[in-house]
């Protein structure tokens, strides 16, 4: 049997997955642009990284805003997918929450300029925080649940605390080049650790 039309034309279900792939890859290139020059950087720039003309940057995203929304929403994607996998091929479940927080502060160090490009337009971006928890947190929590049921870490640590204690010892990195958030984020991490019987 045919994979064809009759017009000799692939069906639509694999355009389809072509255009996903291609938009996947063109917010790749957006994300990988905006940590080095800025969200305000050239969008022919990012088309040249992506490897596709501006009339394809323009067709997916029409307006800057919407290049931004969709960079982040794929950033927490790319978060929020990481946690089962992790969880399912890691060690321990306490290196699995270990490999997310290093993504999860990733993210939260290379969206530098996000923050105010989404602040610049309010209706537009409202909802981007509740979707970033409603994403994150549920990772979050699964993974601190299956680090204490394993007795890695102590009972009770809420997602949302530890990942605003994250985000909290993230803000300044910029600011101050002696400063290393991941340090502080490591011993974060030991104090949630049980003690090990000697």
């Amino acid at each position: 049997m045919s994979t064809e039309s009759p017009a000799g034309k692939a069906p639509a279900r694999n355009k389809r997955s072509d255009a996903v792939r291609n938009q996947q890859t063109l917010l790749a290139a957006a994300a990988e642009v905006f940590v080095t020059s800025g969200v305000d950087a050239p969008i022919r720039q990012i088309a040249a990284k992506a490897g596709v003309g501006l009339g394809t940057i323009y067709r997916h995203f029409p307006t800057r805003a919407d290049l931004v929304t969709a960079v982040y929403r794929h950033q927490i994607e790319a978060c929020a997918e990481a946690g089962p996998s992790l969880l399912a091929g890691a060690d321990s479940p306490f290196h699995a929450l270990r490999q997310w927080i290093d993504l999860f502060v990733d993210f939260l160090t290379t969206k530098h300029g996000l923050a105010d490009a989404l602040q610049s337009d309010s209706s537009r971006f409202a909802a981007l925080h509740t979707y970033f928890l409603d994403r994150l947190e549920p990772v979050c929590a699964q993974l601190l649940d299956a680090a204490a049921d394993a007795g890695d870490i102590k009972p009770g640590t809420q997602p949302y605390e530890l990942m605003r204690g994250i985000g909290n010892l993230c803000i300044g990195r910029d600011s101050d080049p002696r400063y290393t958030p991941r340090r502080l984020i490591e011993l974060l991490l030991q104090g949630l650790q049980q003690p090990q019987p000697a």
